[in-house]
């Protein structure tokens, strides 16, 4: 016979446990004249079958139900199909983990949570250490996290010796500059890159030009240029994020921003630039959309990863005009600016790719080559030039 702390200690349980269980009628003690409770061997080896029973996943009161009498086999079976999706779940946190860790990928798990909260998955991610255009324009959301420095090591490599970034002519450029209806004073450009636009607008401009970006060296190398060109006096660079631009509102007449827009989201965009204008300033941006209503299932499947708030320029000038913008221009840029930008692009994959075989960098320039070559009818960049209202 036991006292109640000598059961406890046999079967490792608490005191309090055992009494809860006597509560529920799973045990049964005996009590002596003294007052204390004494169980039998067959109260201990009852409690071992209880634990037995509940680390199965029964609840105390079907452990009761099952001591009792005949095993209800629909009870089982319902406990068996619950258990089943909590080892789902810790699998799946298994994996994620996992993926964090650096030991696997997570591309689904970024891809989900890009569609289900965008902008937060995108804060969290700059928190990692990334920047906005890493997050987006490198397509993070199919990239593992933990190889980061890797990835835009070779993804830099790749791009160092080119001029351009994406598509476009600096005719296109005078194009959309041209539709400007007044003299611009104070010209805003975000994400100058390279400062390959930045030229042509310092050349063709009285302006002076805060170019903005958050790559230090492309910002560098943007005054090279500049000063062969004689107008680095024009020109002020900036390094920042596109999320803190540390500018009063109304500061500019005029904010250029060719192919840097999406960084941010477009409305987004839309939204935090107009601030930053003078009344019936002018806002210059261009954007990848689709120049068709019925995009082929592989350019379709293929965007929707790589930027999934691709709209068409019809939802665009909807947007621009919900926002509070006049759209005075807008034009698609020519197959001529395009291949400016991937017949270069296409030479230096040519001539790297034997030290980079295995770069899953150049993998991914490479397939994005290849939709823009194939599919060139159902997507473009489209030029927009907006007016603050």
């Amino acid at each position: 016979m036991y006292r109640i702390s000598a059961l406890a200690k046999q079967v490792g349980l608490s005191r309090t446990t055992l009494l809860y269980y006597e509560k529920l009628g799973l045990i049964e003690g005996k009590r002596l004249s003294n007052g204390y409770r004494i169980y039998s061997e067959y109260d201990a080896q009852r409690l071992r079958l209880i634990q037995q029973l509940h680390a199965a996943g029964l609840t105390l009161k079907e452990c009761k139900a099952c001591l009792n009498a005949k095993i209800n086999r629909q009870v089982l079976l319902n406990r068996l199909s619950q258990l089943d999706n909590e080892i789902t779940e810790k699998q799946n946190a298994r994996r994620l983990l996992l993926a964090l860790l650096g030991e696997k990928g997570h591309k689904e798990w970024h891809e989900v949570i890009d569609s289900i909260a965008p902008n937060a998955h995108l804060d969290w991610l700059i928190k990692q250490g990334f920047n906005e255009k890493e997050a987006l324009r490198l397509k993070w959301l199919s990239k593992n996290m933990n190889k980061h420095d890797r990835y835009m090591a070779d993804f830099f490599h790749v791009y160092e010796e080119l001029d351009k970034w994406g598509p476009g002519l600096d005719s296109e450029t005078l194009t959309a500059f041209s539709k400007i209806p007044f003299v611009p004073k104070n010209i805003l450009e975000l994400g100058c890159g390279k400062g390959v636009a930045t030229i042509v607008l310092a050349k063709h401009s009285t302006a002076q030009i805060t170019a903005v970006d958050n790559d230090s060296i492309a910002l560098e190398r943007l005054f090279e240029p500049a000063k062969e060109m004689g107008v680095d006096n024009k020109i002020e660079i900036l390094c920042a994020s596109m999320t803190e631009l540390p500018f009063k509102e109304a500061s500019f007449d005029v904010i250029w921003a060719e192919g840097s827009a999406y960084i941010i989201g477009v409305t987004n965009a839309l939204k935090a630039w107009k601030k930053l204008l003078e009344s019936d300033g002018i806002l210059v941006m261009s954007d990848l959309v689709w120049i068709t209503n019925n995009p082929s299932e592989k350019a379709l499947s293929y965007w929707k990863k790589a930027y999934p708030d691709m709209a068409t320029v019809a939802e665009r000038i909807q947007h621009a005009e919900n926002i509070g913008y006049e759209v005075l221009n807008h034009f698609t840029l020519s197959e001529e600016a395009w291949r400016a930008y991937y017949n270069p692009l296409q030479e230096r994959i040519n001539a790297i790719k034997g030290e980079m075989m295995t770069s899953p960098a150049l993998k991914d320039i490479e397939e994005e080559l290849t939709i823009c070559q194939q599919y060139f009818n159902e997507f473009n960049y489209q030029m927009f030039v907006l007016r603050k209202v």
